[in-house]
């Protein structure tokens, strides 16, 4: 066999660097935060963006100044979100008025007041019959100064003279702003002249078009913690179990992610623990409480005998959490750990606000969820999508496989969280032969 040679490998890393930057961070301005690894961006683009569209159906653009790797979605309640520098989450009116801003910034001047930004930005609710009339008050002000530091962060303005805050000044401060108008046009990905209202831009947003569920399984484990089998249709599943360890090569080549797979379903892991938004364990009372709920709530619920269908076993992935176990182990962990781990008095003092914190963190991290339609039983599909799995193929059976009914689920890959890890062999095996045990995540 012949070994790599120097160069090769140096190739090889030089790749891999520029595609783990671009998805994290699909927009990479030349002079932004990442300008020291746009070079290579540039160096490599021919063969990214070929990478991309073959693997992941993403379109790159680079240009002399910026790349722009134009991502799909994955559908209604897969998104990542937005937040402001204090990690409050962006609300539908902070989302309104980003793009309203942006709808006026591709046209703009190079060079314009804050307050004729705001203007036209008022103009163009006025158009859309959006309402608007709280940007003049304090809270209002305050939300389109978040979507507007947004638009700094990403390059597309540049604050000249004074900053984009100045907005939420009592007196009315000013600005002068520098506009990048094709980053203006570059930031939104989905195909908004095809789409009838937001629900439709999701929809047509997640489709991946002529290639099916290949594309999408893909986007679904780079673009996720984790992907639990009953998250993907009958066809989805079969694609994934037959080329999964093909998949697992391709993904680590591209990105430098590593598969596990377990019975339940596959998560990719990044060694660098770099290509991530949400961390945990983490700091901060929030991702404390998460980590300490999710491990009393595997322990009190783990499932007796947890396995695939193929070796006989019965394939779980979420188990029920009975009403209010939540909050009584909210509360004891408050007892136990808000005083002397020093957690926010507020959480202290708001038992539901924390839960609320908590459990947002948990579905993110697809660990809990809330029960409901899944992928699996046709729920947010495209029109006119492959469903089914090819003639004749088997698939795993993941009907049952979580709670019905309404309440909260705790799903399998919490299971990695537990402080004991009971391990059970797929199998009995006879002397000598190889037995592949399946895990719960």
């Amino acid at each position: 066999m012949t070994l790599p040679s120097t160069h090769d490998v140096a190739l090889a890393a030089e790749r891999r660097t520029a595609a783990r930057l671009l998805l994290a961070h699909p927009l990479v301005a030349s002079d932004g935060p990442h300008a020291d690894l746009f070079p290579l961006i540039r160096r490599h683009a021919d063969w990214l963006g070929k990478r991309f569209q073959q693997v992941l159906g993403y379109r790159l653009l680079v240009d002399s100044s910026f790349a722009r790797l134009f991502k799909a979605g994955l559908g209604a309640r897969s998104g990542h979100r937005l937040e402001r520098s204090t990690g409050t989450p962006f609300t539908p009116h902070t989302y309104a008025c980003l793009a309203l801003a942006l709808s006026v910034l591709v046209t703009a001047p190079e060079q314009m007041l804050l307050s004729h930004l705001v203007a036209d930005i008022r103009a163009a609710a006025a158009d859309a019959g959006i309402e608007l009339e709280e940007t003049g008050r304090a809270a209002g002000k305050r939300t389109l100064v978040a979507a507007l530091r947004r638009l700094v962060e990403w390059g597309v303005l540049v604050e000249t003279e004074g900053q984009v805050a100045a907005i939420a000044q009592e007196a009315g401060g000013e600005a002068l702003i520098t506009v990048d108008r094709e980053l203006a046009r570059v930031v939104v990905a989905g195909p908004l002249a095809q789409a009838r209202d937001g629900a439709d831009l999701v929809r047509r947003a997640a489709d991946p078009g002529f290639s099916g569920p290949r594309t999408y399984v893909r986007r679904m484990l780079v673009e996720t913690p984790v992907v639990h089998l009953d998250e993907l249709t009958d066809a989805e599943r079969d694609w994934l179990r037959t080329r999964q360890r093909r998949e697992a090569q391709a993904i680590s080549e591209l990105l430098g992610l590593e598969m596990e797979i377990r019975a339940e379903g596959v998560a990719l892991v990044d060694p660098e623990e770099e290509l991530t938004d949400l961390h945990l364990p983490g700091t901060g009372t929030v991702a404390q409480a998460a980590l300490l709920l999710v491990e009393r709530l595997v322990e009190r619920l783990r499932p007796q005998e947890p396995g695939h269908p193929a070796t006989g076993g019965t394939l779980v992935i979420g188990v029920a959490v009975p009403d209010g176990l939540v909050d009584e182990v909210l509360a004891e962990l408050i007892a136990e750990y808000g005083q002397r781990s020093n957690w926010q008095r507020g959480y202290l003092e708001d038992l539901p606000s924390l839960r609320e914190a908590v459990l947002d963190l948990l579905v993110r991290m697809r660990l809990m969820a809330r029960a409901g339609r899944l992928r699996a039983e046709g729920e947010g599909l495209p029109e006119g999508y492959v469903e089914e799995a090819p003639e004749g193929r088997t698939v795993t059976d993941v009907h049952g496989a979580r709670p019905d009914g309404e309440g909260w689920g705790l799903l399998a890959a919490a299971a990695r969280y537990a402080t004991l890890v009971t391990v059970r062999p797929a199998a009995k095996a006879r002397q000598g032969t190889d037995v592949q045990e399946e895990l719960p995540l």
